[in-house]
Formats: structure tokens, C-alpha cells, sequence
């Protein structure tokens, strides 16, 4: 567990759920151990390689209000902990 800490704050390992409000990501994997989940994601745009900007957090930090092409939506803090992205560097 504290590898995996140390991998967050290093930024090797991050979920959607930890971007900051205006930050921008590319998705590299989601949701990989959930299937049906998966499915979900992918048929809302959420699919590896796909660009995202998080526009905002509500203020107790769930729902989060996301970007993706064209298409707002509105993704719960628990589901985007399993959407692994990468910071647009």
C-alpha cells in the first residue's frame, strides 16, 4: 500500500478521480477488472487514449463534471478511482 502511495505522488499511478479541477489527462486504462463497468465507460467515450479535461468537483468532491470530445458528463468519485490517466505534461 505505501508503494503504491509513494507511485500516486510521484505521479506514476493516477485515477481521474485525482486531477485537479481545469487539469487535463489521457486515459490509459478503465475500470480493467470490472467488465460490465468497462463496458459502461467505454460507451460514454471513456476509453484508453481518449483525452479528458475535469471542469469541475463538486463541493464535497463528488460528482466530478468532465470533458470528453464534445460530451459533459458527470462520473462519481468512486468510478473515476478506476479510470487510470496520465497528466498532459
Amino acid at each position: 500500500m505505501i508503494i503504491i502511495l509513494i507511485l500516486i505522488s510521484l505521479g506514476f499511478l493516477m485515477t481521474l478521480a485525482d486531477v485537479a479541477p481545469t487539469g487535463r489527462c489521457r486515459i490509459i486504462g478503465a475500470a480493467i477488472d470490472h467488465s460490465d463497468f468497462q463496458s459502461r465507460l467505454y460507451a460514454l467515450g471513456l476509453y484508453p487514449g481518449v483525452w479528458v479535461d475535469v471542469l469541475h468537483i463538486a463541493p464535497f468532491g463528488d460528482p466530478l463534471q468532465v470533458k470528453v470530445g464534445h460530451t459533459l458528463l458527470s462520473i462519481r468519485k468512486s468510478e473515476a478511482s478506476l479510470v487510470r490517466v496520465e497528466l498532459d505534461s
